[in-house]
């Protein structure tokens, strides 16, 4: 059974999943930041891939890019790190980038390295639906891997049932339309949609991102999803904090207090 589909059998709420920039803030900490992660309780991972127009992103997630790809971050050098993280990470671990990269790697070798590596599942924010369901969904499959889409605000209610019907793992719940970044709370236009969604009935499990920093709004985020997913606010403590253990103490910290 792929992790992912396991995780949620396991457990339905209050899941924490956690992004990051492979190769952020030294080139070869991405393992360590995955093995502290999963030391610390959290029980997803995003590993995010460093590309130079990331158009999802808010400033915190694009200068951890940029600094990644200066570092000496790319594919070849991810798959290579993550050859043997099986060796000591048990959690759901997703590849998270944009399609430029991956198409240049070509797809179906890249999924076949991330089968390799033992990741569970895929996000790409630029690839269109309509393009999945015709070109790629059919490769990701038969790696075994899922393919786990986005739907934000805007998203139609069609279009939503249809992302439920053609993918599995998880739904990934954007909390605003805008870029990603740090939110002390959420607004009722918020709270609506995520209402809005809940009373859909939805097959797979959702987790919400984009905004999540704190004990208020992650609250909110399990309230009405299965977990949530932070990414800026940890990006950001990766670089503030002496050591990688330090940066994740903090994260916890943060979203318990």
């Amino acid at each position: 059974m792929n992790r992912i589909d396991k995780l949620f059998k396991q457990e339905n709420s209050g899941i924490l999943s956690v992004y990051f920039t492979a190769g952020f803030p030294n080139l070869n900490d991405t393992v360590p930041v995955i093995q502290s992660l999963e030391k610390n309780g959290v029980k997803l991972i995003e590993i995010g891939i460093p590309f130079s127009d990331p158009m999802a992103d808010g400033p915190v997630i694009q200068a951890s890019g940029s600094k990644a790809l200066k570092n000496g971050m790319n594919l070849k050098l991810l798959f290579k790190q993550l050859s043997s993280v099986r060796e000591s990470v048990q959690i759901p671990l997703v590849l998270m980038g944009y399609l430029n990269p991956i198409m240049q790697f070509g797809f179906d070798r890249f999924c076949a390295e991330a089968k390799r590596c033992g990741i569970d599942g895929i996000i790409i924010p630029d690839l269109p639906f309509e393009d999945y369901l015709e070109n790629y969904k059919s490769i990701a499959d038969a790696h075994g891997l899922h393919m786990n889409m986005l739907i934000t605000p805007e998203t139609s209610e069609k279009r939503i049932r249809l992302i439920d019907k053609h993918t599995g793992g998880f739904i990934y719940m954007v909390s605003t339309a805008s870029v990603t970044g740090v939110k002390s709370a959420f607004g009722d236009e918020n709270i609506a949609y995520f209402q809005r969604v809940n009373a859909m009935n939805l097959k797979n499990p959702r987790l919400i991102g984009f905004g999540i920093s704190n004990k208020v709004t992650f609250d909110v985020a399990c309230d009405n999803a299965s977990g949530a997913i932070i990414g800026s606010k940890f990006v950001k403590l990766l670089e503030s904090e002496d050591t990688i253990d330090g940066a994740v103490e903090q994260l916890i910290k943060a979203i318990n207090n």
